[in-house]
């Protein structure tokens, strides 16, 4: 019996060994002695950027998942639609017969919040929406006009993201850094504090 218990542990073991081996990265990238970092040339970055990236977080990481990243599309679309309108696009606080038209969630809260692309060059995903609160208080129901007794904050996720720097030993080469980054994505109404 404790034959048998040894031979399985080696068999878990020996398996463990062959599916880690399979998962070693074939392409040779700039890995430097006594270095725990993997450095790119640019041509790399642009060639296969999820390639990168997964050298640094897993493909198990679903980026599309965040609202602040899948929102960009659909951000650009309606910014080209305001361009070719020349319309004005300033985002103001809207009062309650406002609100009612409104169709999306953020048109219809009484803490409403319009969204902007965030772009850093320096950040994998470059692209990201942050939301932004059209109003300093909270619209009542009944005045239909904002109230000082809520004030409108907005509402933070954190997310994971990479941060572009130099290779620390090829000033011609990048590296990445995890870094977590507070992403503002709604807005609520909350009581002002003291």
């Amino acid at each position: 019996m404790h034959s048998l218990l040894v031979a399985s542990l080696l068999a878990i073991f020996f398996l463990g060994t062959c599916y880690a081996k399979k998962h070693i990265p074939h392409k040779q990238h700039h890995r430097h002695n006594n270095q725990d970092s993997y450095c790119f040339s640019h041509e790399d970055l642009e060639n296969s950027p999820l390639e990168v990236v997964n050298h640094f977080v897993s493909n198990k990481v679903h980026w599309e998942r965040y609202s602040a990243v899948n929102l960009v599309p659909e951000l650009e679309d309606i910014e080209s639609r305001r361009k070719r309108r020349r319309r004005d696009s300033a985002d103001n606080c809207p009062d309650m017969n406002v609100l009612l038209k409104g169709r999306a969630l953020n048109e219809r809260s009484i803490s409403p919040w319009s969204y902007r692309i965030d772009i850093d060059e320096k950040r994998f995903p470059q692209k990201l929406a942050f939301a932004q609160c059209l109003c300093n208080y909270c619209i009542s129901s009944v005045s239909g006009k904002q109230n000082s007794a809520l004030n409108s904050v907005p509402i933070y996720q954190t997310m994971l993201v990479l941060r572009r720097r130099t290779c620390p030993t090829n000033s011609n080469l990048w590296t990445f850094t995890l870094e977590y980054l507070k992403v503002p994505v709604a807005c609520t109404c909350s009581v002002p504090r003291n």
